[in-house]
């Protein structure tokens, strides 16, 4: 039986967040490329410490559509300069980029490309997940979503200007009280935000004083009613947090990959999704295990729906498909698993054309979580779109 009456906690990190600065260059650098050569292949790796930002990896691409280190470093550059970095310990400007990305083994390549006796094959092994669920409209467990949310709010003010104390690094963290398997009020808010030494009539800025400037923004990233007198609120708890991201910690690509999916209320596969081309199923699979686990959500065929999906390098059917609808379902699990094989095509190229993921649509994905978010009009978050519910419906 499920426990029905619990606390659960998930966290979010901004994207001044150093590991999640380097997850957005990667994506950055996917984009760029993908949007010279669609069908170009990529493994970007970033690292950054205090004014200094290193590129590592792999890229399979024509030569007339070839990138140059100098290239490359020039989006990275760009990046951090849309975050906001202008720091004397991580600017944008005078930080030191080196690329040592260099092309893909031919070893892979030849794993994974089609040829006339085998269809193109998965980018590498490995696992994934995908998971929905209807305790938000969005179909994401409720404390990731309203981590996501709190940062989101503060970054668009801090980048409006109307949080000019506001700096890039930040975490968020949201435990809730579930009550029936029901999310219905948060039991504690954490937010650790990195911020200005000083107001603007140069007072040193006190945890107090940053928890004015937060409250609104919690206020109304989350549900009304759901913050009441006893909720416990932790706002810089350290009590000062000036030096951040890269200069304060290293970061790296991947690091967050819980913060990137259900934030812990539902597994995740192996792998990392950011600096990776959509033929590698970390990737690629994980959207497409979400998107089915959305519709078969939004279907109404079950209250929650998880969805692994395995591969092997080199063979393009997935090894197997299993579902899990933790008792929830409305028909037949095994009916679902089945009109599930049936509405898409599950191999990495059929994956890539369903969902439309030959495009440069990777960087919006590197901060605020690569699920519960809108489809958008050019094709990004399509794995969020609910147009496969009436199919799957109808085939059950």
């Amino acid at each position: 039986m499920s426990l029905e009456n619990y606390l659960f906690t998930s966290e979010s990190v901004s994207e001044g967040h150093p590991d999640k600065v380097c997850d957005q260059i990667s994506d950055a650098v996917v984009d760029y490329i993908l949007a010279r050569e669609p069908e170009a292949r990529t493994a970007i790796e970033t690292a950054a410490t205090t004014n200094k930002v290193v590129l590592m990896g792999e890229v399979k691409i024509s030569e007339d559509s070839a990138v140059t280190p100098e290239e490359i470093c020039a989006v990275a550059r760009d990046t951090i300069r849309k975050i906001g970095y202008a720091q004397k310990g991580f600017h944008f400007r005078t930080c030191s980029i080196d690329s040592y990305i260099h092309e893909q083994s031919a070893d892979i390549a030849q794993g994974v490309d089609a040829a006339e006796n085998k269809d193109e094959g998965a980018g590498d092994q490995g696992i994934m997940f995908g998971y929905a669920t209807d305790e938000t409209p969005e179909l994401m467990p409720a404390p990731i979503l309203y981590a996501h949310r709190i940062l989101r709010l503060m970054a668009e003010a801090r980048h409006s200007g109307a949080a000019p104390l506001l700096q890039p690094d930040a975490k968020s963290q949201v435990t809730m009280e579930y009550r029936g398997g029901v999310p219905v009020r948060a039991d504690t808010i954490v937010v650790s935000t990195q911020h200005t030494a000083r107001d603007a009539a140069g007072a040193e800025l006190t945890s107090d004083a940053v928890r004015e400037i937060v409250t609104p923004f919690v206020q109304a990233a989350l549900p009304e009613g759901f913050i009441d007198a006893r909720t416990v609120w932790h706002v810089n708890p350290t009590g000062r947090f000036v030096i951040g991201g890269p200069d304060g910690d290293a970061g790296l690509t991947g690091r967050k990959i819980i913060v990137d999916t259900y934030g812990g209320a539902a597994p995740h596969g192996g792998g990392a999704f950011s600096g990776k081309d959509p033929t590698k199923v970390d990737r690629s699979a994980a959207y497409a295990a979400r998107y089915l686990a959305k519709n078969v959500v939004a279907a109404g065929l079950a209250k929650r729906c998880l969805i692994q999906l395995s591969y092997a390098i080199g063979v393009a059917e997935p090894l197997a498909v299993y579902v899990d609808t933790n008792g929830t379902a409305e028909v037949d699990p095994a009916k679902i698993e089945k009109a599930i094989r049936e509405s898409m095509s599950l191999t990495p190229r059929g994956i890539r054309t369903h969902l439309g993921l030959n495009r440069p649509i990777y960087q919006r994905t590197a901060a605020y979580g690569h699920f519960g978010r809108a489809p958008e009009a050019d094709g990004g978050f399509a794995w969020e779109r609910t147009d496969l519910a009436e199919a799957l419906k109808a085939a059950v």
